[in-house]
């Protein structure tokens, strides 16, 4: 997949990484990115087209998809976090999270799958994180969300092939954005080089972008056993 030259489409390109996204896409070549959020009055990146997409919403998906005929790269970004625990996490909240990366990422794609056939098939990179494969108890509904999300996108890849369309994902553990801007005491990566590596990656054919070491540490824990990603459970 070559970025220079392609038309991009990135949810939640209003800010965070989305507005990372967005920037990066323009400074690698892409001749059009549109940059979707609820209020398209956020998006602040110069020479973006920004779009008005609620990724919940299926009649905004369908409308968003409907102004963007000529996609070849789709970054499904737009993501959210309640913070909500394992035991006392309000359910309503699992709902909206389970929605929004599983259901919203999902839909998002289907809309824009033909387009991206049509367009000579192209690519698609799915935000996920390090938490796809490692859970913590006062976000588990986040980390359920993404677990389901990465097996959505493993779906995906198979299902796309035939048309032509690379799926790749992006695993990554804590970024310097506001969705995490009260934690202080966690070691953040750099949205914007984040960025850059998983463009990077997507332009070299990879399916699976692992952007930090902490998040390269947990994948290669996933082959040592639970005990060795939860030490709190192993037995003595």
């Amino acid at each position: 997949m070559t970025v220079n030259g392609s038309v991009a489409f990135v949810t939640g390109g209003n800010r965070g990484l989305g507005a990372q996204f967005v920037r990066a896409l323009l400074d690698a070549g892409a001749s059009k990115v549109y940059a979707a959020a609820r209020d398209p009055r956020t998006v602040t990146n110069a020479g973006a087209v920004p779009i008005a997409l609620d990724i919940t919403d299926h009649a905004s998906v369908a409308a968003a998809a409907e102004q963007a005929p000529d996609v070849t790269l789709l970054i499904n970004n737009a993501g959210i976090l309640t913070s909500t625990g394992v035991l006392d996490g309000d359910l309503d909240a699992y709902r909206l999270e389970y929605e929004t990366h599983v259901l919203g990422t999902l839909a998002v794609t289907r809309a824009l799958a033909p387009a991206l056939a049509r367009n000579g098939g192209g690519a698609i990179l799915n935000v996920l994180s390090v938490l796809s494969w490692a859970s913590v108890p006062h976000w588990a509904a986040y980390c359920a969300a993404k677990a389901a999300e990465w097996s959505v996108t493993n779906s995906l890849r198979v299902e796309l092939a035939g048309q032509g369309t690379q799926v790749s994902s992006l695993h990554v553990g804590y970024l310097d954005t506001d969705l995490i801007a009260d934690l202080d005491d966690v070691e953040k990566a750099d949205p914007a080089e984040v960025a850059r590596i998983a463009l990077d990656g997507v332009a070299q054919g990879r399916l699976e972008v692992v952007a930090d070491q902490f998040t390269r540490q947990v994948k290669a824990g996933l082959a040592q056993g639970v005990e060795v990603l939860y030490p709190q459970v192993a037995r003595a």
